[in-house]
């Protein structure tokens, strides 16, 4: 079960380094500073690059540790 989660949040890190980059519904769905700033826009998207590699690291990091 914690493969699972561990590979979930690398691919869901990934997903927001995309948003960060790519105009698309399934990532324009995954930004996270979309969920959590009331008027996200163009200048807020960086934070999705932080979070990305952040959490994708983690999950990366978790995985390789075993």
């Amino acid at each position: 079960m914690d493969i699972l989660v561990n590979a979930g949040a690398v691919a869901y890190g990934i997903t927001l380094v995309a948003a960060t980059f790519v105009r698309h519904p399934i990532t324009e769905a995954m930004r996270i500073d979309a969920l959590f700033i009331p008027q996200a826009n163009e200048r807020t998207r960086p934070l999705n690059l932080l979070m990305g590699v952040a959490i994708a690291g983690y999950g990366a990091w978790s995985l390789l540790s075993r």
